[in-house]
Formats: C-alpha cells, sequence, structure tokens
C-alpha cells in the first residue's frame, strides 16, 4: 500500500520539472508578469516582469499524481484525502483571481480586501462543515469537533466553534504562507519540509491506527484519523510537486508561485493539520510561516501604539535583506530554520506515541 506513496511524490516531481517551463513559456507569451513593490529592496528591481502565478504548475501536478496513483495501484480515492485536495484548489482559484487582476490592471493589489476575504470564508467553510459528514465504519469522519495537538485531547468545541477554528487555521496558514512568499525559492522549500513531515506522520499513523491494533485496551495508544495512508499519500504528492517547481522558482527564479500558489499551500496546510489530527503540532511544523507572520503582526502592532518599527522592513525575510543579507543567504538560513521546526515538531509527535505506549 505504501507504493502508492512513491507513485505520488515521483510523479508530482516529474510533472512539475516538465510541466513549469511550459508554463513559463505560456505565461511569458502572455506577458503576465509579477508586479514589484517600489519601497522593497532595491535588488528586487530586477525581478520585474518575471511570470506569476506559478501556483497552477504544482497545483495540478499535485492533483494529477494523486489520481494517477491511485489508477496505477488500483485504490479508490478517500473523503478526506478529496476534501483536503478540494481546500488547495479552492484557495487556489481565489489566489488566481487576485493575481490576474494584478496583472491584467498593473498593480500590486488585486482583489480588494473583502473580496478575497469572502472568497477565503466560502472555500474555508465548504471545507469545515463537508470535513464533519461522512463518517467510516469507526464512526470517526475527516476531522473532529475535538481539538489536537499531536492527536486528540478531548475537549469537544462543538460543530459551529469547530468551522470557526478551521477558519482561522486555514486563513492564518493561507496568509502566513504568502506574507512568506518574498524571496526566491522560500515558501516553496518551507512547504516541501512540513510535506516531509505529513508524509511521515500519515505513515506512522497508518501504522499505529486504532482501526488495526490488536490491543485496544488503551485507546490512547493509537490514532483515530479516518484516512492517515492517504493523507500521506496527498503530503508525497505536493512534496514531489513542489520539490520539481522549487527547480525553477529558486534564486534566480524563473517563474514565482504567486497568491495562486501561496493561498493554495497555506490551505492545503491547515487541511492536512485537521484531517491528522495535529492542529496545534502545525505551528511548531511550520514555524516559519508563524515566524514570519508574528514580524508583520509586531511590526504594525508598534508603528500604530509607538509610532516606532521593530525591524527595517516587514516580512521579517526583508529585514535581513536590508540589513545586508544576500538573497541566497536569507533563504537558506530561513530554510534551516524551517527545518529545525520539523524536527522539532516530529520529536514532539513522536514523544507524545512513545509516552501513550
Amino acid at each position: 500500500m505504501m507504493n502508492q506513496i512513491l507513485f505520488a511524490g515521483v510523479i508530482g516531481l516529474f510533472l512539475t520539472l516538465i510541466g513549469t517551463p511550459l508554463l513559463i513559456k505560456l505565461l511569458a507569451r502572455k506577458g503576465y508578469g509579477q508586479y514589484i513593490r517600489d519601497d522593497g529592496p532595491r535588488e528586487h528591481a530586477s525581478k520585474r516582469g518575471t511570470p506569476t502565478m506559478g501556483g497552477i504548475a504544482f497545483i495540478l501536478a499535485t492533483v494529477a499524481a494523486y489520481f494517477l496513483s491511485k489508477v496505477i495501484t488500483g485504490k479508490p480515492p478517500t473523503f478526506s484525502g478529496l476534501l483536503v485536495l478540494g481546500l488547495m484548489v479552492g484557495m487556489g482559484m481565489v489566489g488566481f483571481l487576485d493575481d490576474y487582476i494584478k496583472i491584467v490592471k498593473r498593480r500590486s493589489l488585486g482583489l480588494r480586501a473583502k473580496a478575497k476575504m469572502a472568497g477565503q470564508l466560502i472555500v474555508g467553510i465548504a471545507f469545515a462543515v463537508l470535513s464533519l459528514q461522512f463518517a467510516d465504519a469507526r464512526g470517526n469522519t475527516p476531522a473532529s469537533t475535538k481539538l489536537s495537538f499531536i492527536t486528540d485531547f478531548g475537549w469537544t468545541i462543538g460543530p459551529v466553534l469547530f468551522v470557526v477554528w478551521a477558519l482561522f487555521m486555514i486563513l492564518a496558514m493561507s496568509n502566513g504562507v504568502n506574507l512568506t512568499d518574498g524571496l526566491d525559492g522560500l515558501a516553496t522549500g518551507a512547504s516541501v519540509l512540513v510535506f516531509g513531515a505529513y508524509t511521515f506522520i500519515g505513515v506512522w499513523q497508518f501504522q499505529e491506527s486504532c482501526a488495526n491494533a490488536l490491543d485496544l485496551t488503551n485507546p490512547n495508544a493509537c490514532y483515530e484519523v479516518r484516512d492517515p495512508l492517504d493523507l500521506a499519500v496527498v503530503s508525497a504528492a505536493l512534496m514531489g510537486s513542489c520539490l520539481g517547481f522549487l527547480w525553477w522558482n529558486t534564486s534566480p527564479a524563473k517563474i514565482f508561485m504567486g497568491d495562486t500558489g501561496s493561498l493554495a499551500l497555506g490551505g492545503v496546510l491547515a487541511g492536512l493539520a485537521i484531517c491528522s489530527r495535529t492542529e496545534l503540532l502545525l505551528a511548531i511544523l511550520g514555524g516559519l510561516f508563524v515566524l514570519i507572520t508574528m514580524s508583520v503582526v509586531i511590526q504594525v502592532g508598534s508603528f500604530r501604539l509607538t509610532g516606532k518599527r521593530v525591524f527595517r522592513m516587514a516580512p521579517l525575510q526583508h529585514h535581513f535583506e536590508l540589513k545586508g543579507w544576500s538573497e541566497v543567504l536569507v533563504v537558506v538560513r530561513f530554510w534551516i530554520i524551517q527545518g529545525i521546526c520539523v524536527i522539532v515538531g516530529l520529536g514532539l509527535f513522536y514523544a507524545g506515541w512513545a509516552a501513550d505506549k
């Protein structure tokens, strides 16, 4: 059954490696280039006109890799897998509209804030409501109304508050990845590391699933997750697709993911956390996204309260650029920070399982 994961990852990698340059040519021919802010680091001026909306490449590749892995192995899709993919595509469509308006009107502002928020809310609410349906034979739905860290820890918040909580996660992560996507390859590489972690988590939860457990005297020693293996398949498809895209997105980038990609990646990260019952753990696994988001919150809060800025520029990666760090140096060091976050997160995940054992 693990060959699904291998097929999904390899197919996703192959499709973006060969598909992204085709997309670059198409976007360049249509003149769909990135608009660069005048108040950003001067080195970014050379990026003006680089094709954007590259998220289309890894969104399509991930969906294709998922379904092709099912066809090859003869395994049916699951509700959890389809819901998480649907969340990614839906958020990607909102980002696509935002990118398209930026390009057509040649401005840094795409969708109006209210319109963009409305789109995210519609997609997020649809995911949250549907994720509480489709119970399996054990009564498990793709999502749970209990809060979770490395598994559900017993506090039931009810369906209404769950929808609010799910929306918060989706909006927080999609905007977190969006803020991180400011340097060549930064958000893509960081996302690859988190998707690798969720591939591992899905496999581990499948192997230690309560549905497969012989001894249920200690229910905390197994995982009540509806489709853990399929979540690993989705994660592997995403990891492979993002790796292939990173080949073209790394410095100097031949293409940017745009809001099409960043909103999709943030949404799917939240979806994986919700469906794998690791909601609060995502704040550690995706620690770089949290750190960069907090830098913006601190900058805005400080300026409004005191009239002073804490950083030379927010998000955080641009602060270090203005301090004299090269773009590649910032990206690699931030990848290291993200790698440490993933190691700590997986360590906590394993420690929680070992403690229950």
